[in-house]
């Protein structure tokens, strides 16, 4: 995932908040706004230090990184995403992370119909 595709500044996080819809599953929360100038979505990734030490938080971000980069021609462009993980995530491996992404993105309709669960 390309360093430009992602959310880095406070303020474009507390936007997404404030402006966006959110959705979870037991692993995952979704905040996703609609934005209608870019080109590609943007990812916002947040593991609080209740998840783990930094070597397991680090692993969580790379894992949800390496899912969006797999579901990235899947994801509809025009979004900012932010993606704050719970608790259950530091007990799962990369496929299970995967596949709640999948799930939380796909239940707020932002997943093209073909890789739908």
């Amino acid at each position: 995932m390309k360093k430009a595709y992602r959310i880095k500044k406070n303020e474009d996080f507390q936007k997404v908040f404030r402006r966006g819809q959110s959705f979870a599953n037991r692993q995952l929360v979704l905040y996703y706004m609609k934005k209608e100038d870019q080109s590609h979505f943007r990812i916002g990734l947040s593991v609080s230090k209740k998840i783990g030490h930094a070597v397991m938080r680090n692993q969580i971000k790379r894992y949800l990184r390496q899912a969006f980069h797999e579901l990235e021609e899947e994801i509809h462009p025009d979004y900012d995403l932010v993606i704050i993980a719970r608790k259950p995530t530091n007990q799962m491996e990369f496929h299970e992370i995967k596949k709640s992404l999948t799930h939380v993105l796909s239940r707020s309709k932002l997943l093209n119909k073909k890789i739908r669960t």
